[in-house]
């Protein structure tokens, strides 16, 4: 094995000793009760209540991630990108973030795929860059609001929350009307310093600063509509999910789990985010009113689905367009080609 390689290896043993750490905590941790996070009995208990709820959990999974499709297209549209090769890219790099460590699709997506959008990887960068700012606001609004119906929260927490949505929702704002005003103070900023740190800040910024002036006021307002109405669908796919199974929460109880599910994934973990993913899903519900191992066993399944759906279709749609374009370089030497997230 080289030197590389095991480096390589040891970059990933983190995120997986994270994952270990939030499985174990969620589902084999014994509670003061004597009794674990995950439950057999409970498992086998576990049934359709309701085919109408499976229809719904796959059509709402489907307008969720497609709507995600439609957004970025809208910030890649203006450079001349098709919908249909914005779909395919996506889905092949969300299928990627699942089986392959250190966020690799998004990376994917910058490098591998910008000749296919017909950009360059600067350009492609900068649109990854606003989809995670605009999703990231989104499902802090999200938890803001299902904040003040949940138990257990305290007054001081939902104030952090509200102060947090303000000053991310002011700073994109600010960056959206006053783009084009922007990049030459930051700039200015980063030269004065010689700081590395301040000029990835700078050089991130002017990439989401060029995409928004490419863009437009107008359009740049309409992705954080895309992104409300994205993660609405997913939160209605969560409902569904929940009244599938029978699971006894309140009508906030899943809405709060998708947005603490999906922010769990800005903690470094193992592919896929296992672990952290489980126990967001388990803390949300059970603050409104569902029991710890229902909501342990609900936090595995709907992993699983997101799992299982993102990665087959993604993987379906990389294998069938390796196909057609009769590309035989293999998938783990291109993977090897690309930079780390670090020195992006």
């Amino acid at each position: 094995m080289t030197r590389d390689r095991v480096k390589s290896l040891l970059k990933v043993v983190p995120g997986f000793a994270v994952s270990a750490f939030f499985i174990w905590w969620t589902y084999i941790r014994k509670h003061p009760d004597g009794t674990r996070g995950f439950d057999p009995h409970v498992f086998k208990s576990i049934h359709v209540t309701s085919w109408v709820w499976v229809v719904a959990v796959i059509g709402f999974t489907i307008l969720g991630y497609g709507t995600r499709c439609f957004r970025w297209w809208m910030m890649l549209r203006p450079m001349g990108s098709k919908f249909s090769t914005c779909s395919r890219v996506l889905m092949t790099s969300l299928a990627a973030n699942n089986i392959l460590p250190l966020r690799i699709g998004d990376i994917m997506r910058v490098f591998t795929y910008a000749p296919d959008l017909g950009v360059s990887p600067t350009s492609v960068l900068s649109t990854v860059i606003i989809e995670k700012l605009l999703d990231v606001f989104t499902l802090a609004v999200l938890v803001m609001f299902t904040m003040h119906f949940g138990q257990g929260v305290s007054p001081h927490a939902k104030l952090v929350a509200e102060l947090c949505v303000a000053i991310s929702a002011g700073g994109l704002l600010v960056l959206i009307f006053g783009a084009r005003h922007l990049h030459a103070p930051v700039q200015k900023l980063a030269t004065k310093t010689q700081n590395g740190i301040v000029g990835k800040i700078e050089h991130y910024l002017g990439l989401a600063i060029d995409c928004i002036e490419k863009i437009g006021i107008f359009g740049s307002l309409m992705l954080i509509v895309y992104s409300f109405i994205a993660w609405g669908f997913e939160g209605v796919m969560y409902v569904s999910a929940a009244k599938m199974i029978g699971l006894a929460t309140d009508w906030v109880g899943p809405w709060q789990a998708v947005a603490e599910a999906n922010l769990s994934f800005l903690i470094p973990s193992s592919p896929g985010g296992i672990g952290p993913f489980e126990l967001a899903c388990q803390d949300a519900l059970v603050r409104h009113g569902a029991n710890v191992k229902w909501a342990a066993t609900y936090g595995l399944l709907m992993h699983v689905w997101l799992l299982a759906s993102l990665t087959s279709v993604g993987g379906a749609m990389f294998f069938i367009h390796r196909a057609r374009r009769a590309l035989r370089k293999p998938l783990m030497e291109e993977v090897e080609a690309l930079p780390t997230a670090t020195e992006l």
